[in-house]
């Protein structure tokens, strides 16, 4: 995973770099697509032929308010299990995340085919966990019990930075960097679920995370969008190297 990370990265910066480039005389304007956009996230199915003990499904949708702004629902379902020497765990649930996402490109570098998007989501998460078995020692000797199945809801915040870029028409590939912050839980405080599907791991008030996307956009409406002009620059090289 690592690979394909710097990968997309490296890919991310060669395209931003390249089209503030290649736009050395740029228009007054420029048209930008507005689209409705659906995507699958991919890292998960893959992780689950590696691991078959977890099972990770999500994507989302967004809409363009304008150049700028998108509307942003994404969901999934998790199916998680984990087991050491001592006990075994198992969660299952689903969650739901909306809010808005802000392109920091400027026009003229995006031109409705690549997106640096800062992401302001909430997250609501549904999900019931339970322990089948465990067992602890004490002074009488080894002790087996289990916790039954019980429900739970988490609900959290989320600041999510990530790139998208189209390489071919209306489909784009992209990823995404998540920052979590879990502010309510049904549970108890020492008896919180190992882990909640779409956040992470019930124990930190604070979750971390990342995903990559295949996106397809259908767009619905092209605007003009005006592009301020660069600012002359000075020759002042050329007068510092004349001679008086």
């Amino acid at each position: 995973m690592q690979k394909i990370s710097g990968y997309i990265i490296s890919l991310s910066l060669i395209i931003c770099s390249g089209q503030v480039h290649s736009q050395v005389s740029a228009p007054d304007s420029v048209i930008i697509p507005l689209k409705v956009m659906a995507s699958i996230e991919i890292a998960g199915p893959i992780m689950y032929f590696i691991d078959k003990n977890n099972l990770s499904l999500g994507g989302y949708l967004s809409c363009d308010l304008n150049e700028k702004l998108a509307i942003y629902i994404g969901g999934g379902y998790s199916d998680y299990k984990y087991s050491q020497y001592n006990y075994m765990y198992l969660s299952k649930g689903a969650f739901i995340r909306s809010g808005i996402d802000f392109n920091i490109l400027k026009p003229e570098t995006s031109i409705g085919k690549y997106r640096f998007n800062i992401g302001l989501h909430y997250g609501l998460s549904v999900l019931t966990s339970e322990t089948p078995s465990f067992k602890y020692e004490n002074y009488w000797g080894t002790i087996t019990s289990s916790l039954p199945s019980k429900h739970y809801q988490g609900h959290f915040l989320e600041i999510c930075p990530g790139f998208r870029a189209e390489i071919f028409k209306n489909f784009s590939i992209g990823w995404s960097v998540s920052l979590r912050k879990l502010i309510y839980t049904n549970a108890d405080k020492d008896l919180r679920p190992l882990y909640i599907p779409g956040y992470g791991s019930g124990a930190n008030t604070v979750s971390a995370g990342i995903g990559y996307y295949l996106v397809w956009s259908f767009p619905f409406k092209k605007i003009k969008v005006s592009v301020k002009p660069e600012p002359a620059e000075e020759a002042e090289e050329s007068e510092e190297t004349q001679e008086p």
